[in-house]
């Protein structure tokens, strides 16, 4: 069976997990992640940079950032993972879900603007695939009815809209380290961007459990307590570590993700310009990281065939999220405005193909051969 994923893994790791593990300090903001959260600052030009246990944990956050409160609203897509709804969830929010682009399958930042009402608190546009939402005018919307940005990065590390990293145009953005996305801390992990700097003191209490610990640790105050709600919301230096060791190899994992990305594209080519599959569309002034490959097809009944067929030859091949406006909790903590025009539709043709650091170009070749039989 090819999987569907394989965790990215250097042989560059091993060294600072074992450097962690012998380290006085393993437990959050430790040495490695000290170096990570310097290393993303300089690298996205943001003001901080806080690893956290996970994405959810980096959205949950923001949410406690901006302060909302129950009965405030939040816009954002249906096609999205859970966490990018339950964060504000949690906070009393009602979710507004908004229709996709299907080029994309991205927020229509076009749908926006019609969405708001007075009770609207935030945007969270979702960088589906690591390919940009158009942010340009998601902020314009923003800025204009004095509106919080919140980007959910989870699959955008190495992505760009104009040449500028995703998760920096928000006041604050959120990156995931699944074993699912590019990089990882060893299975789970996460990275809260915080661009406004007003944000930045609070953002350290709330990670801190509420206390200012470090403030303390800094000198600033001759005693930490506790001065904010909060939680733990802190990566261990473990997990830290591992993460470091691929951020010393992040080119080489993006150009091999983006080279098996292409091949996919050229090779499926044919069957695209035959009618018989839609590939990915690239807008222009967006540069992607080849997070994910997929292709849709004619509809949910030949979604479930391929599937099977695929699965029959040995290929983990798999379909993506349900909307989350149709589920049991989306229709009590959130609604749909406007018309489900795409959404629904869209997320029926869509399968995932395996994509993973060190794909082989065999095994992409092999894929592409046995979706061409189901067609020819």
């Amino acid at each position: 069976m090819i999987p569907f994923n394989r965790p990215p893994y250097t042989e560059n790791e091993d060294q600072y997990v074992v450097a962690s593990m012998h380290s006085n300090k393993m437990s959050g903001d430790g040495v490695f992640g000290k170096k990570c959260q310097s290393w993303f600052e300089q690298h996205l030009g943001c003001s901080k940079a806080l690893l956290t246990p996970s994405c959810t944990h980096a959205l949950e956050m923001s949410a406690l950032l901006i302060n909302v409160q129950p009965d405030d609203e939040v816009i954002m897509p249906s096609y999205t993972f859970v966490s990018t709804a339950n964060a504000f969830v949690l906070r009393g929010a009602k979710i507004v879900f908004v229709d996709i682009r299907p080029d994309t399958m991205n927020l229509d930042e076009t749908l926006i603007e019609t969405a708001i009402t007075p009770k609207t608190k935030a945007i969270v546009p979702v960088h589906y695939a690591g390919v940009p939402c158009e942010m340009d005018g998601i902020m314009t919307i923003a800025e204009r009815y004095g509106l919080h940005v919140i980007e959910d990065a989870a699959q955008g590390m190495m992505s760009c809209y104009k040449q500028k990293r995703l998760g920096t145009f928000g006041h604050l953005g959120a990156y995931s380290f699944h074993e699912t996305k590019n990089y990882t801390s060893g299975g789970e992990g996460g990275l809260l961007i915080i661009n406004d700097e007003k944000l930045v003191h609070r953002a350290e209490i709330i990670r801190e459990k509420g206390a200012n610990r470090c403030q303390y640790f800094r000198g600033e105050v001759d005693k930490y307590s506790w001065v904010d709600v909060g939680s733990s919301y802190l990566l261990n230096d473990i997990s830290a570590a591992y993460l470091w060791g691929q951020l010393e190899k992040v080119n080489d994992i993006n150009s091999d993700r983006l080279a098996s990305w292409a091949l996919y594209y050229n090779l499926l080519s044919p069957l695209a310009e035959n009618g018989y599959v839609s590939l990915p569309v690239i807008p222009d002034d967006c540069t992607h990281n080849g997070h994910m490959f997929y292709i849709k097809v004619k509809d949910l009944d030949e979604r479930t065939a391929l599937l099977q067929h695929l699965k029959s030859n040995g290929i983990m091949g798999i379909f993506h999220y349900v909307p989350l406006h149709s589920s049991k909790a989306g229709k009590i903590f959130g609604r749909f405005n406007g018309t489900d025009k795409f959404t629904t539709k869209e997320s029926e043709r869509l399968i995932r193909l395996p994509a993973y650091y060190g794909l082989e170009r065999g095994k992409i070749e092999y894929i592409v051969e046995i979706i061409r039989r189901f067609y020819c």
